[in-house]
């Protein structure tokens, strides 16, 4: 059996931690995904759905630090569903995804890797050096 969800859109909002006594930290955010259609009157129409996303422990620490309201990002998990009881003592059900891993789909400002510590560079800026036979200008190719 399967149960595996793919989720990519916006965050509504900054994920929200907190940790339990145990030290162990969660994290919730909710992810907007839209899509677009034509009704019957041939207009154009966009429907969003929001999905709420629970991570564990280096995880949650993962997204307090690299998520924020309106990040474009790639959710991996599994869904879920809770039922507790609200103040009144009424049953409420939770539908929620509980994530595996997110990757922060946004490219990295260019200062990012500027940084004295930093060893990478963005993929626009890498090169390659040329070979010593592309160099010197005798390459085997017949064009």
């Amino acid at each position: 059996m399967i149960n595996k969800v793919i989720l990519i859109g916006n965050l509504g909002r900054d994920p929200e931690v907190r940790r339990l006594e145990s030290g162990a930290a969660v994290a919730k955010f909710s992810v907007a995904t839209s899509e677009n259609f034509k009704d019957k009157n041939d207009e154009w129409q966009k429907a969003t759905e929001w999905h709420d996303v629970v991570c564990w422990r280096y995880l949650a620490e993962r997204a307090e630090r690299d998520l924020k309201k309106g990040s474009l990002v790639y959710v991996e998990g599994k869904l879920t569903h809770r039922k507790w009881q609200d103040k009144e003592g009424n049953d409420r059900y939770t539908t929620e995804i509980l994530a595996n891993t997110f990757r922060l789909m946004e490219k990295r400002e260019a200062s990012a890797y500027q940084g004295a510590n930093s060893t990478e560079q963005p993929a626009a800026q890498a090169t390659t050096p040329a070979t010593p036979a592309a160099a010197e200008g005798d390459d085997d190719l017949p064009f």
